[in-house]
């Protein structure tokens, strides 16, 4: 993309009412606006970043063997009755009614209808176990919407369920959820440590909640530093094996990892003094077990092989996907903006040319941008006609990892600068070995 030819609406100034850094940083990158409190239009670059983060949510649930689907966000009021929650969930479900008369509710989530598509089309041990899932916009109306789209009223989330016919079955679906999560945030650059939590207005006897380390965090968190050590990298997970997955989590998880309100300084204490760390943390993900919650009140039951009718073990699974794209701006920024991980960010190279308009200049600019395209990447290519001050600005604000710089002085000995947006390191080489560099650098994803 040529960024004379695209709508980026990059403001100089920080906003007042801005109070986070995510919020400041994607207001100025004009990767949102604001239409109402706690609701955003998403603009090119924000809506680029937010695809990426679907796509990796996505891939990994499929991995995972999670089929999706896609429900409607305007749901009945009778489903949730049936359920016993349209009165307890309180204020935050936006309650509306059609020409009908009729009660109807903005999703604030999904577990009604999806037992309901359940019970319609399933009647069988045999068909399980099942997981659906779908990343769909959800509504809560928050009292106080604040830190733009870490805390706003209209979301973009990825929920899923899971069928299962005993207990044990969905205590192992809950374990691979648990696994495709981790895989999921490390691929986005994050580290995300999972923790036991409170099941909220949706229950369950079993929850963990997942948080990202950033100094911004709502929480305070205790945890094992031994655990922000591993990673998957490109191991495979069989995710159809019980002993695996258990093992997985055994070795990817703590020991100990607790917020301020569950901590416990005694066991924290038995942790060596070494690897005992305090952070903060913002919650990016969760996952549910209910049991028979759902499924005993509305209907969702199958036949056994005793031909038993019996209800079908649930649970639910949530990751933010534009609240993510928050938390990595507040896990990866300077002061001169955002720093995007390789496997988010909306561009995955920035070519500034510092004298656009020079022949020899422009060639080679035009030139490294067709052969960024015909390797398989997309290239931002900042061909405008302002200073090389401001170019560098802009490109420090969006964060993209790499950055070429093409002048005609480095063009006169045959090499443009290489920058890396994390370190802030660069290099001197030649174009076409430029090209090649990133390339390498994106197909070791």
């Amino acid at each position: 993309m040529r960024l004379s030819r695209y709508f980026m609406p990059v403001l100089k100034e920080t906003p007042a009412d801005a109070q986070i850094v995510s919020h400041r940083y994607m207001l100025r990158a004009g990767m949102i606006k604001q239409t109402a409190a706690g609701i955003y239009s998403w603009l090119p670059l924000g809506l680029k970043v937010l695809r990426n983060i679907e796509r990796i949510v996505n891939e990994e649930q499929e991995r995972a063997g999670h089929v999706p689907i896609l429900m409607s966000t305007i749901q009945p009021a009778d489903l949730w009755r049936e359920s016993g929650r349209y009165d307890d969930y309180g204020e935050e479900m936006l309650r509306v009614r059609d020409r009908h008369d009729r009660d109807m509710l903005y999703g604030p989530t999904n577990e009604e209808a999806v037992t309901d598509i359940f019970r319609a089309h399933v009647n069988s041990y045999k068909d399980l176990p099942l997981t659906l899932y779908q990343i769909q916009w959800k509504f809560r109306d928050e009292i106080r919407p604040r830190f733009g789209v870490m805390r706003g009223r209209e979301f973009f989330m990825k929920d899923g369920y899971n069928f299962d016919l005993t207990k044990e079955d969905a205590l192992h679906a809950y374990n691979r959820h648990l696994v495709s999560y981790l895989r999921t945030y490390e691929r986005m650059g994050l580290k995300a440590i999972p923790m036991r939590a409170d099941g909220g207005p949706i229950g369950g006897d079993y929850t963990h909640e997942f948080l990202v380390l950033a100094e911004t965090g709502e929480s305070e968190v205790f945890y094992d530093a031994e655990v922000t050590d591993l990673t998957f990298g490109d191991r495979e997970v069989d995710y159809d094996s019980v002993e695996e997955c258990e093992a997985v989590l055994k070795e990817f998880t703590s020991r100990y990892a607790r917020t301020d309100e569950t901590h416990d300084e005694a066991l924290f204490n038995e942790i060596p003094e070494e690897r005992r760390r305090s952070a903060r943390g913002i919650e990016v993900g969760q996952i549910f077990y209910f049991g028979t919650k759902y499924s005993e009140s509305m209907g969702a039951t199958v036949v056994n092989a005793d031909q038993e009718q019996v209800p079908v073990h649930m649970g639910s699974h949530g990751i933010g996907v534009s609240r993510l794209l928050g938390a990595i701006i507040e896990a990866s920024h300077d002061d001169k903006g955002i720093i995007w991980p390789e496997g988010v960010t909306p561009f995955h190279v920035g070519i500034v040319n510092l004298k656009q308009g020079d022949d020899e200049a422009d060639a080679a600019c035009d030139a490294l941008y067709k052969a960024f395209v015909s390797a398989g990447l997309e290239p931002l290519y900042d061909d405008r006609k302002e200073r090389a001050g401001g170019k560098f600005a802009t490109m420090d604000l969006i964060g993209l990892p790499w950055r070429i710089t093409v002048g005609p002085r480095g063009l006169k000995n045959g090499v443009v600068e290489l920058t890396s947006r994390k370190t802030g390191e660069s290099v001197e080489v030649a174009p076409e070995e430029a090209v090649a560099k990133v390339k390498a650098i994106y197909e070791a994803l």
